[in-house]
């Protein structure tokens, strides 16, 4: 093939090319707000988007024995399965001298972070079928077997945020909008 077909076959396809970006995609259709609403469930460190509802450790203990034992084990300390990890225990392992075990207590920054993941993600055969009382009152009974809070301690929307977690300052901040 000579050199000028080949430039004219570049450019041939060039054009073809350039015409088929300019059309935009016609799939689908505008989505409402409303339709996002349900799936924007984000709960962050600040704990704005929580739910009303409440719960402490004790109402939670039944709650983890009934959703949560058989995959994470009696009182969190040890999965039943390979899949599921321990939610307790830990604490002082995130040393450079020893094995770190990360458990919700030796290695989650926020409180807001156990509620967000229970409600997203467990139970882990029915995720998202749990109440805003339940998850408080699991969450509760999590940060309770951790030595975190007390057994009648009540979380809600406003005290969750508040509590202080163990490895809170282990974290290095990482600006997500540098400026």
């Amino acid at each position: 093939m000579s050199t000028p077909k080949r430039i004219a076959g570049c450019l041939s396809m060039l054009t073809v090319a350039s015409a088929a970006l300019a059309q935009a995609p016609q799939f689908g259709q505008p989505i409402a707000p409303a339709d996002i609403a349900p799936w924007d469930i984000s709960i962050g460190p600040d704990g704005v988007g929580l739910p009303p509802g409440r719960g402490t450790a004790i109402e939670g203990e039944a709650i983890y024995v009934a959703y949560c034992q058989a995959c994470h084990g009696e009182k969190g300390i040890g999965p039943s399965n390979a899949l599921a990890g321990a939610l307790v225990g830990g604490i002082g392992t995130l040393a450079p001298d020893k094995i770190p075990v990360k458990t919700v207590g030796s290695f989650w920054p926020y409180a807001t972070t156990l509620f967000d993941y229970i409600r997203r993600a467990m139970p882990f055969q029915e995720s998202k079928s749990l109440t805003a009382d339940e998850l408080y009152a699991v969450s509760a009974y999590i940060l309770h077997l951790n030595g975190i809070i007390g057994a009648t301690d009540v979380l809600d929307a406003h005290s969750l945020p508040n509590v202080r977690m163990p490895n809170q300052d282990g974290f290095i901040p990482f600006p997500r909008n540098p400026k």
